[in-house]
């Protein structure tokens, strides 16, 4: 995967700090490092197809991995916690400040198959036991919690960015 080029390496880092900056993220101040992770993403983009996180392993299968896409489901309560995601491309603004030191942090990621599990039990009424009469199904962003009322979820999330396959049906 060494036909990867600079230009590309900077090109999708500076769409995606756009897209960070825009939403209210931030993208780690170290641009060499940043570009580093930038550069995996898109070697798992050519190897898979998704740009699945630089330091997690991807299975290849696009299914399992939809929680592993960057920005992946578990940033915003990583970013909350310690100040940046796992692979550390997303940083908080007290990161990117200097009030805050970066430093490793657990991996939140189930194995796969608690996270199956997981899946089994996602049945029912998430507001209790009232019945909701919605004229439209409600979709949720698994990255960002964005809530929507429609047919299906949007093509894009207009928060994130993320694609319409990190959606869930919320109810």
């Amino acid at each position: 995967m060494n036909n990867i080029s600079k230009d590309d390496v900077e090109t999708l880092y500076k769409k995606l700090y756009k897209e960070a900056e825009e939403a209210g993220y931030h993208l780690n101040p170290d641009a060499d490092f940043a570009k580093d992770l930038v550069k995996s993403l898109i070697v798992t983009e050519k190897r898979y197809g998704y740009p699945a996180c630089p330091c997690r392993l991807a299975t290849g299968k696009k299914s399992e991995d939809l929680d592993i896409i960057c920005p992946c489901d578990y940033r915003d309560d990583d970013l909350d916690e310690f100040g940046t995601c796992y692979c550390a491309l997303y940083v908080s603004k007290d990161v990117l400040d200097g009030k805050k030191e970066l430093g490793s942090i657990p991996e939140r990621r189930l194995p796969k198959g608690e996270r199956d599990k997981m899946e089994q039990k996602k049945t029912g009424n998430i507001i209790g036991s009232t019945p909701l009469k919605l004229t439209k199904p409600v979709w949720r962003c698994k990255v960002c919690g964005y809530l929507c009322g429609r047919d299906e979820p949007p093509e894009i999330c207009p928060i994130c960015k993320v694609k319409k396959d990190r959606f869930e049906r919320f109810m």
